[in-house]
């Protein structure tokens, strides 16, 4: 099934207007939230079926990892399950269609919320994913900052019963996600805030826009003159301040988008 036939003839009139507003206003900047991941199986928070919505999710406490040590040898125990939960994840046709939008020379970065690594997976430039709440593939130290791939750690995680210290520093070691309470990650702030300013484009795909700090980015790029246009099924917290909204799945969206852009019909 084409892109196309998944959407409305309003839907792909609002997203002609899009592809033309990106062509002459580039640089395009992506800001991805959950539901840019929900075709690829992974959970939203707030939708219907969300982890939050049915009580799914058991919150995880920055404070409880670090004071408690058997919360940290839990952790580590159950490392080896979730990197593979993880690595069984694809990315979905939204991914590669921003894949395909970067290597059109009109996207500077994208800057999500998401833990999942599927835009790196896709293929997008890693070094132009901006993860404002980091990555489930990886480990960082809570002392020096360093951040591990996740499978340089798992032949220690079966021959050892205390977790392992920072090799670099001793530290303490904790997925790379920024668990509730964790302060967010300053540079990668900064860096969000820096590319919002500078964007033409502020493409908003699958977020409700309700999880600040991390929300406040294209809101940044609004106040610098950036045209804001949001792709998401249902209303998010920006709506009424966007140029265009569109109510739409962000699979079908994007691929449409990125066919307008690299000129097919």
């Amino acid at each position: 099934m084409s892109a196309t036939t998944q959407l409305t003839p309003d839907q792909t009139n609002s997203l002609d207007v899009l592809a033309e507003i990106i062509r002459f206003h580039a640089p395009l900047v992506a800001f991805t939230g959950a539901g840019i991941s929900t075709e690829s199986g992974i959970p939203d928070y707030r939708g219907p079926q969300g982890l939050w919505t049915t009580g799914s999710a058991r919150p995880f406490t920055y404070e409880d990892f670090m004071s408690n040590p058997d919360a940290r040898r839990e952790w580590w125990r159950n490392l080896p399950e979730r990197l593979a939960q993880a690595e069984a994840q694809q990315p979905n046709q939204g991914h590669e269609a921003l894949v395909r939008i970067e290597r059109a020379s009109v996207m500077l970065a994208s800057i999500t919320q998401n833990i999942d690594g599927l835009h790196q997976v896709a293929g997008s430039d890693a070094e132009r994913v901006i993860e404002l709440h980091g990555n489930t593939r990886t480990i960082r130290c809570t002392n020096c900052g360093t951040v591990f791939p996740v499978r340089d750690f798992l032949d220690r995680v079966v021959v050892q019963d205390d977790p392992p210290p920072c090799p670099r520093c001793g530290g303490i070691l904790k997925s790379g996600t920024i668990a509730f309470g964790q302060p967010m990650p300053q540079d990668e702030m900064r860096v969000a805030f820096a590319v919002a300013a500078q964007a033409g484009v502020m493409l908003v795909v699958g977020s409700t826009l309700m999880v600040n700090p991390a929300a406040r980015v294209p809101a940044v790029a609004k106040a610098a003159g950036a045209y804001l246009a949001i792709i998401n099924l249902g209303e998010t917290a920006m709506d009424a301040e966007a140029d265009l909204v569109v109510h739409a799945a962000a699979g079908p969206a994007l691929t449409y988008l990125a066919d307008r852009l690299i000129g097919q019909s």
